[in-house]
């Protein structure tokens, strides 16, 4: 007998699912696991944070069902946000909706939106749950490139006109995971006028718009005029204040799609536990210095790792946002080759390219999730075990 549907049968085992089972036997079997694979921050929530949860968590009222579009309080804290990081002004009654981490958002939204059979148009390489959440819902996705050429930006020209007549949704993703792109107001501007030109609305994924470097300031798309017209934005406390086991983000922007996905949710899921939704709140509203603290080790973390990287042949460019480092494939390794090498003989985890879409072929991700004189070991352990050919 069959034990589940034909939607789950064709979902692949969740990649980080399968590098935590290789990881747990490999520790088991005594090596020293250094973990540059998932994004899940090494630093600790801010203390602050964490004292305003538990002061919420000795509150009884708050221990009651959750509004399942948010508490007030987290809602308003978005808006003011916003306003105060990119001059855009939110209803939080009716353009701020409460998530349970904005993977649950973008999981749902695209049911929300997509009938069976249409299409999403998805960055690739990409976040994988854009097209998991897609075959799910009974969708088709349609692979949008990013090349290094062109910024690791989608050129919308080459979607081929039988997928725009069938296309519902548009995923784009900056500061980009796994590519670590960073965009100007001038693409958000592309994307709005294509987005009124095709009758198709965008989801921008802004989970490390705080995750940035030097001068750089990650841009929202609702910054562009009219754009909450066709737009909504994904937003994460996760990276921001290191509060990923927190579940715990919002989307914003066009009311209409926001009033869809909560309809959805709130017959499918309930809110987050209103005390983390108020310790959310506090984190939005109080002192902000913790980001640029958190950034500047980052920063320090990537540069020990361009460094690593530069000598054993592999040069990468800078990044201006995110904690990730998108890195070539050295000659004569697949994406996948490289990384299982890696593992077995290192017992370094870094990402497969091949595993964020096929356009991420050639390229491996590196997360700066474990301190500096870890990286500079990792690398090290590379330098010493695989056979490289530098060029």
């Amino acid at each position: 007998m069959k034990y589940q549907s034909d939607r789950v049968g064709q979902i692949p085992p969740y990649l980080f699912a399968e590098i935590n089972k290789k990881k747990a036997k490999m520790m088991e079997s005594g090596v020293d696991i250094i973990d540059l694979g998932i994004g899940d921050p090494d630093l600790p929530t801010p203390p602050h944070i964490v004292e305003k949860l538990v002061e919420e968590m000795n509150n009884p009222s708050n221990f009651k069902y959750p509004s399942f579009i948010g508490c007030t309080e987290f809602r308003q804290a978005v808006a003011n946000f916003y306003q105060r990081q990119y001059g855009v002004n939110l209803d939080p009654e009716t353009e701020v909706l409460a998530l349970i981490g904005s993977k649950e958002g973008i999981a749902h939204i695209i049911p929300t939106l997509v009938d069976p059979g249409e299409y999403v148009l998805i960055p690739d390489p990409s976040y994988p749950v854009y097209r998991m959440a897609t075959l799910l819902a009974n969708g088709k996705y349609h692979n949008m490139p990013l090349l290094k050429e062109n910024n690791f930006e989608p050129d919308f020209d080459l979607i081929p006109e039988e997928i725009l007549r069938q296309s519902k949704l548009m995923f784009l993703n900056y500061p980009g995971n796994p590519t670590s792109a960073t965009v100007d107001l001038s693409f958000f501007e592309k994307a709005i006028q294509f987005a009124k030109t095709r009758n198709i609305p965008i989801a921008h994924d802004s989970a490390y718009n705080m995750v940035t470097f030097d001068d750089y300031k990650a841009p929202s798309i609702l910054q562009i005029n009219g754009a909450k017209k066709y737009a909504v934005e994904f937003g994460s406390l996760s990276k921001t204040y290191n509060m990923t086991g927190w579940r715990i983000g919002y989307i914003v922007g066009n009311r209409e799609i926001i009033k869809a996905l909560s309809t959805y949710k709130s017959n499918t899921d309930t809110g987050q536990f209103t005390p983390i939704q108020k310790a959310a709140a506090f984190a939005l509203n109080s002192d902000q210095s913790c980001i640029q603290t958190h950034n500047a080790i980052y920063k320090e973390r990537m540069n020990a790792m361009l460094a690593g990287l530069k000598s054993i042949g592999i040069q990468v460019t800078p990044p201006k946002g995110s904690f990730f480092i998108w890195a070539p494939v050295p000659a004569g390794f697949t994406s996948a080759e490289f990384v299982t090498n890696v593992l077995e003989q290192t017992g370094v985890i870094l990402t497969p390219g091949s595993a964020f879409g096929p356009s991420g072929e050639g390229y491996f991700r590196v997360s700066l999730s474990v301190p500096s004189e870890r990286l500079y070991e990792a690398v090290e352990r590379i330098k010493k075990n695989i056979k490289l050919e530098i060029v």
